[in-house]
């Protein structure tokens, strides 16, 4: 199997079709961001599904998926370790595997990349304050009562304040796992340019890089320590109808920590909207794109062709400049 066919593209497919034609050893970095198996959103989910207000029946202003099972990390777990297998398969020794994760599920993805045989080196978190409160009120529940109107007023009043249990989530956890390395972290970054993590990048005030991560101020200190830039507005896209866009300065930061050769290639599983790939080609590097949904795989060509656009400009001008010194040079000691 070669990847010459699959590098530098978005393809349309199943993550483990696609995958099942990478190449051994072959991946630098993954850097992913899946589907958590919560309600009605499993590995097959579809936007138009997430959007359809039928399926979001409590709280109309949250997406399916809010619903409790247990089942559903179960699910995930035996879905995850078949990726994670195939992750293993094709990540060079020493390569990398990120996988962002919801706090609640987090356990289970976790164990799903241990027991692919990856080891887990940490556990990155984004942390964030502008999030939507999941608590729900029981007040819905307490109208469907057979009480009578006065005995309703009195247990709203009694759990005035009082809601599921679900508070408002300010990070996510990110896995950061490894492929183990071919002798010694060194003989290894040696023979395969992977395994070493690159500590003279910097984050907030000139600060040594930590497994906490921000793109947003939040207050000075946070600031200092772990703010890593904060990405643009228009960054996403207004064509965009992503549900959870992650910024490129997260992902652009995780790639630098990690990818060292020029002709590294990050390959991200489950690309959705295209951010992994962005932040790839940014910094100069190769990527591989995989979605199920053709909605997502357009959406991140469109960025990508975006992004040529910029880089074209960009090189322009500073050819422009380059040639406008030259000549003002030629001038001045005509």
């Amino acid at each position: 199997m070669q990847n010459n066919n699959l590098i530098n593209q978005i393809i349309l497919g199943d993550s483990l079709d696609v995958l099942s034609k990478i190449k051994d050893n072959s991946i630098d970095v993954v850097l992913t961001d899946p589907p958590y198996f919560l309600d009605k959103m499993d590995n097959n989910w579809k936007y138009e599904n997430v959007e359809n207000t039928k399926n979001q029946q409590t709280i109309k202003s949250l997406p399916a998926g809010m619903k409790f099972d247990r089942k559903q990390g179960q699910d995930f777990y035996k879905w995850y370790l078949t990726i994670s297998e195939q992750i293993f398969r094709v990540l060079k020794p020493g390569g990398f595997f990120f996988s962002f994760s919801s706090p609640r599920l987090y356990h289970r993805m976790a164990s799903a990349v241990d027991d692919a045989g990856l080891e887990i080196r940490d556990c990155f978190l984004w942390l964030y304050t502008q999030n939507q409160a999941k608590a729900m009120s029981v007040n819905h529940f307490i109208d469907k009562m057979d009480i009578s109107k006065e005995e309703k007023e009195k247990i709203k009043e009694k759990f005035d304040g009082w809601k599921t249990p679900q508070l408002k989530s300010c990070f996510e956890p990110i896995v950061m796992s490894q492929k183990p390395s071919d002798g010694t972290y060194l003989s290894n970054m040696l023979k395969n340019d992977i395994g070493l993590m690159n500590t003279s990048i910097r984050v907030g005030d000139n600060m040594f890089p930590s497994n906490v991560l921000t793109v947003e101020n939040i207050n000075e200190i946070i600031d200092k320590s772990f703010l890593i830039g904060k990405p643009t507005k228009r960054e996403k896209g207004d064509f965009n109808n992503h549900k959870t866009v992650k910024p490129v300065e997260i992902c652009e930061h995780i790639i630098k920590l990690t990818a060292f050769f020029e002709n590294a290639v990050i390959l991200d599983p489950f690309i959705g909207s295209g951010t992994t790939a962005v932040a790839a080609k940014k910094l100069g590097l190769n990527y591989i794109g995989i979605d199920a949904n053709p909605e997502y795989v357009a959406i991140s060509e469109k960025r990508l062709k975006e992004l040529d656009k910029k880089i074209d400009l960009f090189d322009n001008t500073k050819q422009e400049k380059t040639a406008d010194i030259k000549l003002q040079s030629r001038l001045q000691f005509a």
